[in-house]
């Protein structure tokens, strides 16, 4: 179904859990298909540091703070090239611990987000986030992942 998941990693952090990048690609390859994307899709997974992606924030948003992901959607191309997405280690894994969450786990979701976000799906309207936030807890059930907006006891 997909083309190539790239996954890039940029900050030393992000290679400490083992076998984390094939499953961040697998979060890549299950959000395809539920945005819509059809055929050859390809796309790359760029994991940074908190920095990089307070760079990218700045520059591209307008804001001058780290934040956990970012996605960039690529012009529409004859290769099925969908865009990028960026996570940023050091705030993933403080969002992780908070919440008491897999630190894959919780990356995993980011990735299906910020492939969610490249396919136009957005959360700043309450509307929009019930339309988002329900194929998120899709995907992430597929993948075994327990439904990041329900909050344990």
């Amino acid at each position: 179904m997909s083309g190539a998941i790239t996954v890039l990693v940029d900050d030393p952090g992000w290679r400490k859990p083992r076998g984390l990048s094939a499953r961040l690609r697998r979060a890549a390859e299950a959000a395809l298909p539920v945005c819509g994307f059809k055929g050859k899709s390809g796309l790359t997974v760029l994991l940074t540091s908190d920095a990089k992606l307070k760079e990218l924030n700045r520059d591209f948003r307008g804001k001058n703070k780290p934040t956990n992901v970012l996605s960039f959607p690529a012009a529409e191309n004859a290769d099925g090239y969908r865009g990028d997405v960026a996570l940023a280690y050091g705030v993933t894994l403080k969002e992780a611990e908070a919440a008491g969450k897999a630190f894959a786990d919780h990356a995993s979701h980011l990735v299906v987000h910020g492939v969610l976000h490249l396919a136009g799906y957005d959360h700043e309207k309450n509307r929009d986030a019930q339309v988002m936030e329900p194929l998120e807890v899709k995907i992430l059930k597929r993948l075994g992942i327990a439904d990041p907006y329900t909050v344990s006891a």
